[in-house]
């Protein structure tokens, strides 16, 4: 499969599942499947649902949404037994499922399982949740050419923080019967269960404890300054600015996590890049779940450039990679 890679304003081909580009922090040329909205009008629903943005306590239940996983009567059920599953726990406190489906509605949330940042934080703004999940759950049909046909059930689940916009915690069960009942009997079995719970309440409790960290860091005002990287139209009416070039072009590798999954998706991420050409500080500005956001921040933790250059003095710059993966051909 061949596919678009650039960086800047050079172009090249390779051999992959997916392309690279690095464009302007600040201003991302996204093109969502579903876009979100920002909303002020259902400011009542905050006061509505219960919310907490202290740590991890008994004394502060942490409000967890469950958004729809599609609309057959299978992801229904889905959805219905992940909240039975994390209502038992005393810790967490669940918004009413029409009261978040309602909010989501007026963000303009439409199901997209790959989200900027700043759009899952505008949704869960709106939820007015600490956490949200969101997923698909389906029953296919399988026709292996070697083997018999067989019924697949699955449930993708996402959560998000609502404070950060950052995805916490991806899963996605599948089991195999020769029937769909069967299928999603085991599935919705495993959703109800511990094994689930457990795992969504350690992500809630991680990703607490990491943005309690970060609030509590103190500005270092040694700390280098990193300029935004203009986009190409504005760079190139500048001069004496050169953008980072990559020495060798690296791209990620395609993971089993997100074959089995059948993955694709866009994953944005913002790279600081030092006077010397190595790479600092990496954040995920769009995730994608399902071992892409891993495998992006591995491959680029690997790169090395020529630095941004401002009338021949080398300068830190952040700029925004951008990988968009593909599942393979069959």
């Amino acid at each position: 499969m061949i596919v678009s890679a650039w960086f800047s304003l050079s172009l090249i081909k390779v051999t992959g599942v997916e392309s690279i580009e690095m464009i302007r922090p600040g201003q991302l040329k996204l093109s969502p499947r579903k876009p979100i909205g920002r909303v002020f009008f259902l400011f009542c629903l905050v006061a509505a649902c219960p919310s907490s943005s202290s740590a991890w306590s008994n004394q502060s239940p942490t409000s967890v949404s469950v958004l729809d996983f599609g609309n057959s009567n299978f992801s229904k059920l889905a959805v219905e037994r992940l909240r039975t599953s994390l209502k038992s726990e005393r810790e967490v406190i669940l918004v009413d499922l029409e009261l978040a489906r309602a909010a989501a509605r007026g963000a303009g949330y439409e199901g997209s399982l790959n989200m900027s940042v700043d759009e899952a934080r505008d949704l869960g703004a709106a939820i007015a949740s600490d956490f949200y999940i969101i997923g698909d759950a389906q029953t296919l049909r399988r026709s292996p050419s070697n083997a018999p046909i067989y019924y697949e059930s699955y449930c993708s689940v996402l959560m998000i923080s609502s404070r950060t916009g950052r995805l916490v915690f991806w899963d996605r069960p599948s089991f195999r019967a020769d029937t769909a009942p069967a299928a999603e009997t085991v599935l919705l079995s495993q959703l109800a269960g511990p094994e689930t719970r457990h795992r969504c309440l350690v992500a809630m409790r991680r990703a607490q404890e990491n943005e309690r960290s970060q609030r509590e860091i103190v500005n270092d005002t040694n700390t280098v300054v990193f300029e935004d990287a203009p986009d190409e139209n504005k760079a190139s009416s500048e001069p004496g600015l050169q953008l980072p070039r990559p020495y060798r072009r690296l791209r990620p590798e395609y993971p089993e996590s997100a074959a089995r999954a059948e993955a694709e998706g866009t994953v944005d991420v913002l790279v600081d890049i030092g006077a010397d050409g190595e790479v600092g500080q990496v954040q995920i500005a769009r995730w994608a779940g399902f071992g892409l956001d891993e495998a992006t921040i591995a491959t680029v933790r690997q790169l090395h450039f020529f630095p941004a250059m401002r009338n021949g003095t080398a300068v830190p710059m952040r700029v925004l990679l951008r990988y968009n993966f593909h599942k393979p051909p069959k």
